[in-house]
C-alpha cells in the first residue's frame, strides 16, 4: 500500500509539474510579461518546503507527539478521529475529482462552476462528489471498531497522503536531505532513545493507542497480520510514507522535465530503494520479536543514499542539490534570428 501510494502520488505530481512547465514555455514564447506575472502569482496550490521549514516540521512533529503521549485518552482519540475524517474526506474528494476529470464524460461538469456561500466558485463535479466523500468518512468514523473498518481507514489515509504529496513539494535535493536527515533522527529518538526519559517508547505507545481503549491513532495505514496466531495489525505511519514520498516524487518530476527514461532517470531506483527499505524494516521487525521499528531508520539511508550516489556518478549532483530541475533553454533565445 505504501509503495503504491507513493507511485500514484509521484505520477500525479510529475504530470502537474510537466503541464506547468509547458504552460510557462508557452507564456515565454508569447513574450507576455504581464500574463507571466499573473500566472506566476496565481494560486497554483503548491508549497515548496525550505530548509528552515524542514527543520521546524520535525520540531513541531516532536511537540505534537509528546502532546499525544501525555493526553492519550479516549476523548483525545475521538478528536483525532474527527480531524482524520475531515482530512480524509477532503483528500478523497480531491483524488476523485482529479480522477473523474480525466474522463471526457465528466469534462463539462469539472469545468462548469457555481458560486457557493463561504466557499466561492466550486465545480459541479466537486458538488456531486462531496456528499459521497463526507458520507464515506462519517460511516467509517461510526463503524471504526468493526473488523473491516481498516479498509475504510486505509482508503481515507491513502487519499489524504496523495493529496498532501500534491500540495507540498521538495524543491531540490538539499532540502530533501535536510528533511529526511531530521526525520531519520526524529524516528530513532522517539522509538529507542525516548525510553531513557519516559521508561517506554513514546512512538510505539502513541501508535498503539495505549491507555485510550482504541486500537491506535487513525493517522496510519493498517492491515491484518496473516498467519499470525495472535492476530493484530501490521501498521505504518503516515510520516514513513509522506517524507520519503516527497523525495521520490521530486525524482520523477526531475526525470520528466529532463526527459530521462526510467533506466537513465532517478525515479525507478528511488522507488526500488524505498521498497527495499520497507522490506528491511519488516525483516528487522521479525528479528526483534515484533518490537516496533523506526521505519525511517532503514528507508532514509536506502532512498537518500541511492539518490546521492546516482547523482554523483552521473554528474547531476550539483544541479539536483541547488536548482532541483534541469537546465532548459529559454524560448526567447530559440526564437531570435541568427546574427
Amino acid at each position: 500500500m505504501a509503495v503504491g501510494t507513493i507511485l500514484c502520488a509521484s505520477y500525479w505530481s510529475a504530470w502537474s509539474a510537466k503541464e506547468a512547465a509547458i504552460e510557462q514555455d508557452k507564456l515565454l514564447k508569447d513574450a507576455s510579461d504581464e500574463v507571466l506575472s499573473t500566472e506566476a502569482t496565481g494560486s497554483s496550490g503548491v508549497v515548496d518546503i525550505s530548509t528552515t521549514s524542514a527543520i521546524l516540521f520535525v520540531v513541531i512533529a516532536s511537540c505534537f507527539l509528546v502532546m499525544l503521549y501525555k493526553l492519550m485518552s479516549l476523548w483525545f482519540i475521538e478528536i483525532l478521529v474527527v480531524l482524520f475524517a475531515i482530512g480524509g474526506a477532503e483528500g478523497l474528494q480531491t483524488c476523485l475529482v482529479a480522477l473523474l476529470s480525466s474522463f471526457r464524460w465528466f469534462e463539462h461538469a469539472a469545468e462548469s462552476f457555481v458560486k457557493v456561500p463561504f466557499l466561492g466558485a466550486v465545480s459541479y463535479l466537486t458538488l456531486a462528489v462531496s456528499p459521497f466523500c463526507i458520507a464515506f468518512a462519517v460511516v467509517w468514523a461510526v463503524l471504526r471498531r468493526d473488523s473491516c473498518a481498516w479498509i475504510g481507514q486505509d482508503i481515507l489515509g491513502i487519499a489524504l497522503i496523495i493529496t498532501v504529496l500534491q500540495i507540498i513539494r521538495v524543491p531540490n535535493l538539499k532540502v530533501g536531505t535536510v528533511l529526511l536527515g531530521c526525520a531519520f533522527l526524529y524516528d530513532i529518538f522517539w522509538v529507542f532513545v525516548s525510553k531513557w526519559w519516559f521508561h517506554e517508547s513514546v512512538m510505539i505507545v502513541v501508535a498503539r493507542g495505549d491507555k485510550s481503549g482504541e486500537d491506535g491513532i487513525p493517522m496510519l495505514l493498517k492491515i491484518p497480520r496473516m498467519f499470525d496466531p495472535w492476530g493484530g495489525y501490521s501498521i505504518i505511519g503516515f510520516g514513513d510514507i509522506i517524507l520519503p514520498g516527497l523525495l521520490v516524487a521530486f525524482s520523477l518530476r526531475y526525470d520528466w522535465l529532463s526527459k530521462k527514461n526510467l533506466r537513465a532517470g532517478y525515479f525507478l531506483w528511488a522507488m526500488i530503494a524505498y521498497g527495499l527499505g520497507l522490506l528491511i524494516t519488516y525483516v528487522a521487525l521479525n528479528l526483534m520479536d515484533g518490537h516496533g521499528q523506526p521505519a525511517l531508520l532503514y528507508i532514509v539511508p536506502f532512498t537518500l543514499g541511492t539518490f546521492v550516489t546516482l547523482g554523483r556518478k552521473r554528474g547531476d549532483l550539483k544541479n539536483l542539490w541547488t536548482r532541483g530541475e534541469p537546465q532548459r533553454p529559454c524560448p526567447h533565445i530559440q526564437l531570435q534570428p541568427s546574427q
